[in-house]
């Protein structure tokens, strides 16, 4: 049963690959850089900017659908939460 459950667990993993300079992959064994890892935080780095940068659109858009809502409503609403 291991041998299935370790299967499955593979398969949830796809190869991506990046052609480089020679020189890059040289110096990349010389200095014991692994590049699994690197290109993964760097791939899941990328997806959490973009990720960010659509919520921000997403944010703005509906900011401006609300209406403006007053410094001093702000903190009164500050001051009746705080009582509660």
């Amino acid at each position: 049963m291991k041998k299935l459950s370790m299967v499955r667990y593979l398969s949830d993993y796809v190869v991506v690959a990046a052609k480089i300079p020679k020189r890059l992959k040289t110096l990349m064994d010389s200095l014991g850089i692994k590049p699994g890892p690197l290109i993964r935080r760097s791939i899941e780095e990328e997806i959490r900017r973009k990720i960010f940068e659509q919520l921000e659109v997403k944010a703005k858009m509906l900011s401006e659908k609300l209406p403006p809502i007053s410094d001093e409503e702000i903190a009164e609403l500050i001051w009746e939460d705080r009582g509660r």
